[in-house]
């Protein structure tokens, strides 16, 4: 299958083609976003992948579907961005990453938190400038604090210490 992949960097294009080597799929990745300008970029692919920045509203989705496009990918779980009315009156299927990682979420909340009762990132920053007075980088220890999370989902329930 043709498909372009838009709003791409270099990390979309690794791991892509990494993936795409079991699959065979012929993959065309542009750096710009998908907007109604540059939606003649997909002209002849089957499929397109964008991203939450992308603008995916019926103008766009009209040319993509004049162009032969059937399918619209977000590699996002969100799908705001894309006129799901449209594509259904056009014929085009869309799709969705059905949901993130909750350990990877929940664990990047935890060191959010440390970062923050530490300091870490003034200290950071301070540190890159050749600063390394502990002035105003009193933290606070956690243990011993109640932390609330908000949400009981599949995220909130993998935060450690639940």
């Amino acid at each position: 299958m043709k498909v372009a992949v838009f709003a791409t960097k270099g990390y979309d294009r690794e791991s892509f083609a990494q993936v795409n080597a079991r699959f065979g799929h012929e993959l065309s990745f542009y750096e710009p976003k998908l907007t109604p300008a540059t939606a003649v970029l997909a002209a002849g692919y089957e499929a397109v992948c964008v991203f939450v920045n992308d603008q995916v509203d019926r103008e766009t989705i009209k040319q993509l579907a004049a162009g032969g496009t059937r399918i619209i990918a977000t590699r996002s779980a969100g799908y705001n961005q894309i006129d799901l009315q449209a594509a259904e009156e056009l014929g085009i299927q869309v799709a969705r990453v059905p949901a993130y990682s909750p350990n990877a979420i929940s664990e990047f909340t935890v060191g959010l938190i440390l970062t923050l009762g530490r300091q870490i990132h003034r200290a950071y920053n301070r540190v890159r400038d050749n600063n390394f007075e502990l002035d105003g980088l009193q933290g606070f220890e956690i243990h011993g604090k109640t932390i609330g999370v908000f949400g009981t989902g599949r995220i909130g329930t993998a935060v450690p210490g639940q």
